[in-house]
């Protein structure tokens, strides 16, 4: 079977498979992962507006993906490159900084929602 243009079943399998390898053996993307599910309850005893859900739901999700191809990535430089390199370095750090950005996205986007809350009571 040819690696590419697969069904979509067997592409969401490996999908799966991807993120339940990460939930497995990255600690940042299972403290993401449980900082996403109390964000999640958090939502649910606030109630905001159907946009606030979107935009937190967005946020979020860009924070796990980008935290999965940080993990990707240095997955893959790891096993090309396994010795100290500065290239290497830059590379693993930049997509390191793509988390923060993502991060610090989501933590605008909370803070927002907070000053929202806020003004309601």
């Amino acid at each position: 079977m040819p690696l590419k243009n697969q069904p979509f079943p067997a592409r969401l399998g490996f999908a799966l498979r991807g993120l339940g390898q990460a939930l497995r053996t990255e600690r940042s993307l299972q403290l993401q992962a449980l900082a996403g599910l109390l964000v999640l309850l958090a939502l649910v005893r606030l109630n905001p507006s159907p946009g606030w859900w979107a935009l937190v739901g967005l946020a979020s999700a860009g924070v796990i993906a980008a935290e999965l191809l940080n993990t990707s990535i240095e997955r893959l430089a790891d096993h090309l490159h396994p010795e100290l390199h500065p290239g290497i370095r830059a590379v693993k750090d930049c997509a390191a900084a793509a988390v923060l950005m993502a991060v610090l996205g989501a933590l605008w986007v909370a803070a927002a929602l907070a000053l929202e809350i806020l003004k309601r009571h």
